[in-house]
C-alpha cells in the first residue's frame, strides 16, 4: 500500500508539473506540496482510518497531537521531498515518501522517484551494489553541504556528489550512483523514514552519524543528523567522523 500511495502520488506531481510549468516557482512548489499531502492524508483516512499520520505538510497542532505518541500505528509521510527540485526544470532528484511505524519499529515504506520512473520499496528492495574500485561517492546537499563532510571526505578520500532531496540522496546508495550518505545540518522523521526504511530492508547501514539507533515517531520529529552507506564502508565512515569530532 506504501508504494501504491507513493506512486499515485508521484504521478499526480507529474502531472501537476507538467501542466503548471516553471515559470512561477514558488506556486509550483506550494501546488505540489498541498496536491500530494491531500492525496495521501486522504487515502490513508479512508484505507486506515484508526491509524495516526505524522505528514510534513501537516498543522503544527496535527503534528504535535498527544494521540499521536499513544498510537500502534503512525503512517510517516513526506508528500513532496525536495521541493526546490520539483520546481526545476529538468531536474529528478526529488521523492516522495511514505512509511509505516508500528510499536517502535519502521515496518514498511516506500519512496517515489516519479521523474525517474521508479518507486523503491521494502516489500521488493534493490539489491546493494558492492564497492569494488576502491570508490568512494558520498551525496550532500546541494546548497548547504556541512562542512565536517567535506574534511570526512578528505580523510577518506572521497569525492562529494551534491544531490537534491533526502530521498533522492538515500536512493542512489541503494541504486549504485554513491556509497554513502552523511548529512549533520538537521532534518524532521519525514525527511529519513521511508528511505530509511527501504535501506534496512536492502541489507544497508542507516544510523546516527555516531553510530546509535535512529528511532521514529518521537513527540519532537526533529533528527539532527544521520549516516546511510553500504555495510562494508559503514566501520570506517563511522571511525573517521569520531576522529574528526576529537580533533
Amino acid at each position: 500500500m506504501a508504494a501504491d500511495l507513493a506512486t499515485e502520488a508521484g504521478e499526480k506531481l507529474l502531472h501537476l508539473r507538467a501542466r503548471t510549468g516553471f515559470d512561477d516557482p514558488a506556486t509550483l512548489k506550494r501546488k505540489g506540496d498541498r496536491s500530494a499531502h491531500e492525496l495521501l492524508t486522504g487515502a490513508l483516512a479512508r484505507l486506515r482510518p484508526s491509524d495516526a499520520v505524522l505528514s510534513e505538510e501537516g498543522t503544527r497542532e496535527e503534528r504535535s497531537d498527544p494521540r499521536r505518541q499513544a498510537a500502534r500505528r503512525v503512517w510517516i509521510v513526506d508528500p513532496l521531498d525536495g521541493t526546490r527540485e520539483y520546481a526545476e526544470a529538468g531536474r529528478s532528484d526529488w521523492a516522495v515518501h511514505v512509511a509505516l511505524w508500528s510499536e517502535g519499529e519502521l515496518t514498511a515504506g516506500a519512496v517515489a522517484l516519479p521523474a525517474q520512473g521508479r518507486t523503491l520499496t521494502t516489500a521488493d528492495p534493490p539489491r546493494l551494489p558492492h564497492v569494488t574500485d576502491g570508490r568512494i561517492r558520498i551525496a550532500v546537499s546541494r546548497s548547504r553541504p556541512p562542512e565536517f563532510v567535506r574534511r570526512l571526505a578528505t580523510l577518506v578520500g572521497a569525492e562529494l556528489v551534491p544531490i537534491g532531496s533526502s530521498g533522492a540522496k538515500i536512493s542512489a546508495v541503494l541504486l549504485g550512483q554513491v556509497e554513502a550518505y552523511v548529512h549533520a545540518g538537521g532534518q524532521y522523521e519525514w525527511d529519513s523514514a521511508a528511505p530509511v526504511a527501504v535501506a534496512r530492508a536492502a541489507g544497508a547501514h542507516a544510523s546516527r552519524i555516531d553510530g546509535s539507533e535512529l528511532t521514529y515517531n518521537r513527540s519532537d520529529p526533529w533528527l539532527p543528523d544521520i549516516l546511510v552507506s553500504l555495510p562494508e564502508l559503514a566501520p570506517m565512515l563511522l571511525a573517521g567522523i569520531r576522529d574528526l569530532h576529537r580533533a
